[in-house]
């Protein structure tokens, strides 16, 4: 048993209007829809305006949880945005949405782990609550990796998308209890997936921008082999932390569809429990879990976990990964 029981109190996402589909990146590299459905399973990915950041979707995504929990914006203890395309690197952009939303006490902090910041912000938001001195907490995952995608590279620009989503956790909560979790990082994998300029090592110059050193450079064949892995790991793990409940389905990081693919079939899952919509949105890295979430509530997926166990699970850049178990 958790120390302080916590769980769910409301959920939102929001995605851009814009759309890029396979077609329109057929014109800028050497691909194809078939090309990229089938290495990928994404059909289509959100792409924030130009007079869009990722504050903004945040703020949407946020708005929408509050008024599902049925709350305030006041009554909210905490704000933790996980993202890595915040609008600014100072100050944090979570500051600014706490601003937007009309907290002006609420402590607000980013968080930086990739795909993975999801789940690294819910492990945080479980620490303030479990040690009693935070009750309601928001939990953001989002991004604009539109920004930093490379898109005269065929292998890595078809994967990206926009999106945020959002998640209030609380001691009064409605849906699925938090039970346990876990995050870890092997550093020795930092370069696995990287933007190679714009910190204090290598700042950003016109030289730099015309060589795209600020845009995201992914070394594909390695994720998938640690991703499969990690997965098939991280669910193992939950189950085995959660003894007498049984698996009612996982929602997973939106990657890639044959990682998840070929994790299920590892784990000898059917195809319905293991909640996709990588074909509508890409790879959203923080954002995809929370708008997964969100979209699965609405859709009714949850419908049959009642009682059983929820696992979420991530692996990203850093490398990162972690894991969250959930009665729903």
């Amino acid at each position: 048993m958790s120390p302080i029981p916590f769980g769910i109190l409301g959920t939102g996402s929001a995605v851009p209007e814009g759309v890029i589909t396979n077609a329109d990146l057929s014109e800028l590299v050497d691909t194809s829809d078939e090309w990229i459905t089938q290495r990928t399973g994404i059909k289509e990915r959100h792409q924030v305006g130009e007079d869009q950041a990722t504050t903004d979707l945040c703020v949407q995504a946020a708005k929408a949880a509050i008024a599902d929990a049925g709350i305030e914006a006041e009554d909210i203890d905490l704000l933790v945005l996980a993202t890595v395309t915040p609008d600014q690197h100072v100050p944090a952009s979570s500051c600014k949405i706490a601003a937007e939303l009309g907290m002006t006490k609420t402590p607000a902090f980013d968080i930086a782990a990739g795909c993975t910041g999801f789940v690294y912000a819910t492990n945080v938001a479980a620490q303030f609550i479990w040690s009693g001195t935070h009750k309601k907490v928001l939990v953001i995952g989002a991004e604009c990796l539109t920004r930093i995608t490379d898109y005269t590279d065929r292998s890595s620009c078809i994967l990206f998308g926009d999106a945020a989503g959002a998640v209030i956790y609380g001691t009064d909560h409605q849906y699925g209890e938090l039970a346990t979790c876990s995050i870890e990082a092997d550093g020795n994998g930092y370069d696995v997936m990287h933007q190679r300029a714009g910190g204090s090592k290598l700042p950003l110059t016109e030289e730099l921008l015309l060589e795209h050193k600020d845009k995201l450079v992914v070394h594909g064949k390695q994720v998938y082999q640690f991703a499969v892995r990690k997965m098939v790991e991280l669910v193992q793990l939950e189950q085995e932390r959660n003894p007498g409940l049984e698996l009612g389905g996982v929602i997973p990081h939106q990657m890639n569809l044959r990682i998840i693919e070929a994790a299920r079939e590892r784990l000898e899952m059917p195809d319905d429990r293991i909640f996709v919509n990588i074909q509508k949105y890409g790879n959203t890295s923080a954002a995809s879990i929370p708008l997964a979430i969100d979209e699965a509530r609405r859709d009714g997926w949850f419908d049959d976990a009642s009682g059983k166990l929820i696992v979420l699970c991530a692996f990203g850049a850093g490398l990162t990964w972690g894991s969250v178990g959930i009665r729903w």
